[in-house]
């Protein structure tokens, strides 16, 4: 593990646990549903391109994956894995990718919620660079994720 990986380690866990510390999980299952309609209109307003897929497909494979830590506080069994297996195909279409970040998302606020009313506000979950993390946290995380990814499609 590098310095960097070290720092990341060290400090963003605290970080994003401080940030979504007053956030309650339904909170921000509501601004992910707001958030991912405005997401949707710049995807469809910006068009198709190889580099658009490969940003979104991205987004999509990092908030399934999140999904499925998400899910072990819910009582799933913990699987130590990385994002790859959840990104969509390469050869998956826009328009393909769009309808798949829409479901990503809607099973990404339906789990908000339910953990909203589920699970323990302390309870966590290991995040690969940042450690344990509570669902709060994850769940911002995933949501600044897909926000500040989503900048970097631009218009085809």
């Amino acid at each position: 593990m590098g310095l960097r990986d070290t720092i990341l380690k060290m400090l963003g866990g605290p970080a994003l646990e401080q940030l979504a510390k007053n956030k309650p999980c339904v909170q921000t299952a509501d601004r992910m549903e707001a958030d991912g309609r405005t997401l949707l209109e710049h995807y469809t307003a910006t068009g198709d391109g190889e580099y658009n897929r490969r940003v979104l497909s991205h987004v999509i494979g990092i908030e399934r994956w999140g999904q499925s830590r998400l899910k072990v506080l819910l009582g799933a069994p913990f699987q130590q894995d990385e994002y790859d297996g959840y990104r969509p195909a390469r050869e998956t279409t826009w328009d393909t990718l769009q309808t798949q970040f829409t479901d990503t998302r809607a099973e990404t606020v339906r789990l908000a919620r339910e953990l909203g009313s589920k699970a323990t506000p302390d309870q966590k979950v290991l995040h690969n660079m940042y450690g344990p993390l509570t669902a709060r946290a994850w769940l911002n995380l995933l949501n600044t994720h897909a926000n500040m990814e989503s900048r970097k499609i631009k218009k085809a």
